[in-house]
């Protein structure tokens, strides 16, 4: 088994907690998602999304629920997704309208994110969480 460590970058959210973001590089640009345990897929930027792919299908039947909303989805296929050395091809993706958390990241003096990375890939590599040593690590 291989193992793919990841660093971390917690963030203080106004000193009520903190948020785990992780550097990830889709569509060639190196961008931030956060990590959230508690979403059951990871998602991606509406807006981004639609800027990058010409295919995107809505689904009313779909919904996606994350520490930040509860919304009707678009899907899509992002051809390459890498966390660190982690890549994934032909990740079938989930956009939500993430501009507001994004908006309200940079006000706090946060770098803006584009997605969020949920249960679906954290589950799938055995991902483990070293919270002192500031690591995702995954597990393939």
């Amino acid at each position: 088994m291989r193992t793919i460590t990841v660093p971390l970058i917690p963030i203080n959210l106004q000193d009520d907690g903190f948020h785990l973001l992780v550097e990830i590089v889709v569509f060639g640009e190196k961008l931030f998602a956060v990590l959230d345990t508690g979403a059951s897929r990871s998602v991606f930027d509406k807006g981004f999304m639609e800027h990058h792919l010409q295919e995107l299908s809505a689904n009313e039947e779909t919904q996606a629920a994350t520490i930040f909303s509860t919304s009707t989805t678009l899907q899509g296929v992002i051809p390459k997704l890498q966390i660190g050395k982690l890549t994934l091809k032909a990740y079938d993706a989930v956009a939500l309208d993430l501009q507001g958390v994004s908006d309200t990241y940079i006000q706090m003096g946060h770098p803006s994110i584009a997605g969020i990375i949920g249960g679906d890939i954290l589950m799938k590599f055995n991902a483990k969480i070293d919270y002192q040593k500031k690591l995702l690590r995954f597990y393939k």
